[in-house]
Order: C-alpha cells, then structure tokens, then sequence
C-alpha cells in the first residue's frame, strides 16, 4: 500500500484553502471556540417530521430560535438567496440564508468550503418542497478545512482507504456512521441485559505476567523499571475465575484482547470480546443465557430476530439448534463410521483422504476438530450450539461426568462463523494442573498457541471455586451479524492496516 497522494487538482484546492485561512489569521480568531450549540439537526428533524402539521407558517410564528454547528456538506448560491446543508452527530438539516438578513456574514459565507464546521443560529421554516430549514440570521465559520472531501457522487470508493481514513469515511458515507452507531447500541443493550440479571462489570488487567485463558499465541511487551516481559492479554478467563473464587459470582468484563495472529476479513490482531462466569450454573444454562441474550439485543438494536448477513436469511426466534461435535461430522462426512472417531490411525486416514492437514503429535481430539473445521463449520448458517468437544482442545473446561475424553462446551454458530464458546468450568486444580502440564508439552512440542503453566490460577483453585459455567462472545463478530457487515473491517473504527510508506 502506497501513501494516498494528492493530485495536482487537489494540491491546487489545498493551496486555495491555506491561503483562505492565512486571511482568517490576519482578521483575528481563525478557530475560535466560544459558540454554544443547543439544537442537533436530528432531533429538529424529528420534532418537526409532519410537513403538515407543521407548515412554514406555523414554524415561523413559533418564533422558535435554534443555534446549530456542523459540518458544511452542500452550497448553492443563488444571489441574494442561497441554500446550504449542514450534518452533525445526529444527522443533516438544510440552511437558509439570505444577504439582508445576514449582510457581511452572507458575503463571507461564499467563499466557505465544503467541508468547513459552521454555526448557525434562526428561526425555523419550511421550504416550498417542503424541507425544514433553518432561516439564519447569525453565522459563523468555526473551523476551517484544508482538505477537500470526496466527491459526492463517488465518495471515499477505496475500501482500503476507507479503513485507513476512517474519519473522512465517516464524514461522507452515513451508513458507516450508522455502523458504529449501532455497535454502540449492540454494547449498551448487552450490559443492560447483564445488569438485570445482577451481574457485576468488572475490570481485569490488560498485561499478564502469564498468558492464558485461550490458546493463541501472544504479542510480548517490556516493562522497562522492572526489567520484565509480560504479555498482553490473550483472554480475561482466568482473572475472572479468580473472582468467582473470591465470592464475586457472577462477573463480566467487555474489553480488548490481543492475539498475535493473522488478520483477515474474521480476524483483527485485537478484539473486542464479552466473558462472563456464573457460579452455580452448568453449560445447558449457559446456552439459555447465550441465546437469550443474543436474540434480545438484536431485537432491542434491529426491531426484528430475523436478520440478513451477506445474503444469508438468519433467525434468531426460534431455538438454537444443539448438536453435538461427534454428530455433525458423521452426518456431514458418511465416509466416516462412529466407532472410528477414537481411533487414531482411522482418524489420520481419514484427514489424508478429506486433505485435512495435521501433526503427528495430534490425538483423536484434535483430529476430529479439524475435520469439522474443514467440512462442517461453514454449513452451520443457522444459530447452532456444536457440543462435546474433545477434552485434548478444551484445556479449561469440565470433563463430562460419563464420558471424560469430551468436555461440557459448547461454541455458537451462525452463517458459518464462531460467535461464542461457553462451557462448564474445570473447577478440580489437580485435573487442571494436569491439563496445563499437557499444554506445557505440547508448547515445547512446536505448539506456539499452546498455553503457559499458571501456579497461581492453580492456587486459586485450591481455595475452592463453586461450579461455574463461563461464556465468551467475539463482540465485534455479533456486530457484523447485526448490521449485516462482511469484514471485521467494517464494525471496528481504526482496524489494523499495514504502515503506509
């Protein structure tokens, strides 16, 4: 990716603006910073929706006067008469302005550029079109631009460039703004939804002496005064357990976690995720809450359970489908018989025959995990709860008390992505001990994702922790699936981008 240049046009247009503000400087406060909004044009807009019961009469004898400030997105100058329109935070409104009413202000305002941040204060009126206006009869210039925006008719086209200069994409291109709106909402509604079910936020640290709570592989950082290297977080999972031990029961944090992995239209090195533990409660319970919380927010934010992701039909009314790892690949692979799912050399025979690639240190566990990652995991378009995964990926969650070799876990799909991976906690600091010496292994094995030895998180468990179920959400993934988004890209303000250069 090259540096985004100017074009000899838009230099031209630069120089133009910079000389526009050099004579603001000569005249005084070129920005100045003493003008107080009262009005937002949204809300106007709102308040005055029906042309009909609000004709341009009965606006003008309310004799209302409003003061609003935004950007500058639209000018048409017609003499003595213009028109310009103006779009803050909550939306646009059209300007109405006139030299008698405004003098000096209405001669300066020609030479404004769009893109300037204006103020304007008057009465209100309605067009003969019928569009609400403000009439002015004070303006201001508060900011000047340098940079011309985009063309309106074709806009900031570059979605590269578009990430990269976010602000002017939100500026030009109201359904991104509309995006992060909604995201916000998304947020919101989840930790209203928590908080009546009296759980508690919490805040656990961002740099761990340790990484875990996930296997992903972590970005290393330096504390200089201590001479120390510490990791940020892959997870929150273990700080939060260590809660649930102290009497907190039940805990939820949304903040950033940080894998260093690759970025794709899934993937951004860090994240926004939901983790949540809940003391007494068991993985079935934990799926009710999943897909309560899941269909209740995105009925709160959408209006409607049934939803559309990159031309998927998606409902989230009825109940989530539960199906189990095992059954999913042996419905989807009739190559492969049940008795062979443990069985080691069926299982490698069956990865080299459905070109599933694998280590010669993976188990049976592992190996059934990538198959169902190569020919069942895009199928799942549906809300669908996978359960039972093998205990050999699942180093944190409980063993089934009939079965020890497959866990109380569950992940959440829909349109072919994870969405959430919940299980009943391990809550036995022997069996988790053991479970971390066999991550130990396997990271001196080659296993960069594997996790570390944590004698602490193993003491907190020797104190006791009541039986726990937890549940972790990828926020920004709930995000694209509300607001119909096809890259990570597109629900994260500033994602990552390779430097320019």
């Amino acid at each position: 990716m090259t540096e985004h240049s100017p074009s000899p046009d838009e230099n031209s247009l630069i120089a133009e603006r910079r000389a526009k503000l050099t004579a603001l400087r000569g005249q005084g406060v070129a920005f100045p910073n003493d003008f107080a909004r009262a009005d937002y044009a949204g809300d106007l807009q709102s308040e005055f929706a029906d042309a009909e019961a609000w004709p341009a009469e009965k606006l003008e004898a309310l004799e209302r006067r409003v003061a609003v400030a935004g950007r500058l997105l639209a000018k048409r100058v017609m003499g003595k008469a213009s028109f310009a329109q103006l779009q803050d935070m909550s939306g646009r409104i059209q300007l109405f302005l006139k030299v008698d009413a405004l003098g000096e202000a209405y001669e300066a305002f020609k030479g404004w550029d769009i893109g300037d941040i204006v103020a304007v204060e008057g009465g209100l009126t309605r067009t003969r079109t019928g569009e609400l206006s403000v009439r002015a009869e004070s303006l201001r210039l508060l900011t000047k631009s340098l940079r011309p925006l985009p063309d309106k008719f074709h806009g900031l086209a570059d979605v590269e460039q578009r990430y990269r200069m976010r602000y002017v994409d939100l500026i030009v291109n109201p359904e991104a703004r509309e995006v992060f709106v909604m995201r916000s909402r998304i947020v919101r509604e989840m930790r209203a939804w928590l908080d009546a079910r009296r759980f508690l936020e919490v805040e656990t640290p961002m740099m761990h002496y340790i990484p875990g709570g996930a296997t992903a592989r972590p970005f290393v950082t330096h504390h200089n005064a201590l001479d120390l290297d510490l990791y940020l977080r892959v997870a929150p999972e273990l700080y939060l357990k260590r809660l649930v031990v102290g009497g907190l029961e039940r805990v939820y944090e949304i903040n950033r976690n940080f894998r260093n992995e690759g970025v794709s239209t899934r993937h951004n090195p860090e994240f926004t995720m939901l983790e949540l533990y809940e003391a007494y409660a068991t993985y079935d319970g934990i799926m009710d809450l999943t897909e309560g919380m899941i269909r209740d927010v995105a009925v709160a934010v959408r209006g409607t359970a049934a939803l559309q992701w990159e031309d998927m039909a998606i409902d989230l009314g009825p109940a989530f489908r539960r199906w189990t790892m095992s059954d999913a690949v042996l419905e989807l692979n009739p190559g492969i018989r049940r008795e062979e799912l443990r069985d080691l050399e069926a299982m490698r025979g069956h990865c080299r025959r459905l070109g599933v690639r694998y280590k010669d240190g993976y188990g049976w566990g592992k190996l059934l995990l990538e198959i169902f990652e190569k020919t069942v995991e895009h199928t799942l378009v549906q809300p669908t709860f996978i359960t039972e995964h093998p205990t050999e990926v699942s180093p944190l969650a409980r063993a089934r008390d009939t079965d020890p070799e497959v866990t109380d876990r569950f992940e959440l799909f829909v349109g072919g992505r994870e969405l959430a991976n919940g299980f009943s906690e391990l809550n036995d600091p022997e069996d988790q001990k053991a479970r971390f010496l066999a991550q130990v292994a396997a990271k001196e094995g080659g296993d960069d994702e594997a996790m570390h030895f944590d004698a602490d998180y193993i003491r907190a468990l020797e104190y006791g922790m009541a039986p726990t179920g937890g549940l972790g959400i990828g926020i920004d993934r709930l995000v694209m699936l509300v607001t119909d988004s096809a890259s990570i890209r597109d629900v994260l303000l500033f994602p990552y981008m390779r430097p320019e250069v």
